[in-house]
């Protein structure tokens, strides 16, 4: 095996990180990717209780489990977003406070420095979440929507995330973010328009994850060429696009997942249209050499058994790079 296989946790919060931690050890998986929600990793506690991040970690051993990064994908989102009610489900109380969306972006600033700080107490070395986006609602360009109203956007969002990625480089923490719908940088161009927002900021990068790019037509494994530097964690994440009956495109019709009618939808991995062979690839072309986390995701299928399949067929998909050159043995 190359690289281990961890579980995100975001999708299972409704179970306790024990109960969690059992199955997914007996599943196969070598670690878990820790969700800042639910029990699963608690910052405020992590900051106030010595003990905390260490009982995390006997937890986590008890069942032969790593862990190599936490995850802060909802407080993220408030960082830059325009707010609404639909954050405040989303929040933890503390940061939604009275709803003022000003404050909402500041506190959420202010927990994600903590979470950076909740990280290194942890002993990882990776933050994965969201940043958000101001422009976000201004994708399709109509009404026309002048230059200078998109570079206002990563202006705000270079600006509210200086000084979170400052703090992280100073505790040795890499901020990597989910490159996603909804978010500052959702694609190859993008991304690389974050990255010139932040002058290219030592602490900034991305968690790469192959299932929001390729029903939008992006090259996934491009993605991954791109940005050979800055790819600090990788979720396993299938897609399949061009499905559906010609009702519904890749906006989604104000669907539900899971309705016959969509273009796309997640999938287990292997039921989707994502190639990870050639995922892998590019992964050890490049030398990354992190975790494959797996984020299961997929309405149609028991999530047990998708579980456990998912990590049975990347552990099968992985392999490590050759040491040497195939036609070496010839010049014996």
């Amino acid at each position: 095996m190359a690289r281990p296989v961890t579980l995100f946790t975001g999708q299972w919060a409704d179970l306790t990180l024990e109960e969690l931690a059992e199955k997914a050890a007996s599943w196969g998986y070598d670690g878990l990717e820790l969700a800042c929600w639910g029990d699963h990793f608690e910052v405020d506690k992590a900051l106030k209780d010595k003990g905390y991040c260490k009982a995390k970690r006997a937890l986590l051993e008890k069942h032969g489990l790593k862990v190599f990064a936490i995850s802060s994908h909802l407080v993220g989102q408030a960082i830059c977003d325009n707010i609404d009610e639909r954050h405040k489900a989303i929040l933890p109380p503390d940061v939604w406070g009275d709803g003022d969306p000003e404050g909402v972006r500041k506190r959420a600033a202010q927990k994600m420095i903590d979470t950076g700080k909740a990280a290194k107490e942890l002993g990882v070395k990776v933050v994965i979440g969201f940043t958000g986006s101001s422009i976000w609602h201004m994708l399709y360009s109509f009404p026309p929507t002048p230059p200078d109203m998109i570079e206002a956007g990563y202006k705000d969002f270079a600006e509210r995330f200086k000084s979170i990625l400052d703090a992280f480089k100073d505790l040795g923490i890499k901020f990597a973010l989910e490159v996603h719908p909804t978010e500052i940088a959702f694609d190859i161009a993008s991304a690389q328009r974050a990255l010139e927002a932040l002058n290219n900021h030592e602490a900034f990068g991305f968690n790469y994850d192959p299932s929001h790019l390729g029903y939008q037509g992006v090259d996934y494994v491009k993605f991954i060429r791109t940005f050979p530097d800055r790819i600090f964690h990788a979720h396993m994440k299938d897609a399949w696009w061009g499905h559906g009956d010609g009702t519904v495109g890749v906006f989604g019709g104000h669907t539900e997942f899971a309705d016959p009618r969509r273009y796309w939808d997640f999938r287990s991995i292997g039921h989707g249209d994502t190639n990870f062979e050639e995922i892998i690839v590019a992964l050890n072309d490049i030398g990354y050499q992190g975790p494959l986390s797996i984020e299961w995701e997929d309405s149609r299928m028991d999530r047990e058994h998708g579980a456990k399949e998912a990590c049975e067929y990347i552990k099968k998909a992985d392999f490590k790079p050759s040491q040497l050159a195939f036609d070496a043995a010839f010049d014996k």
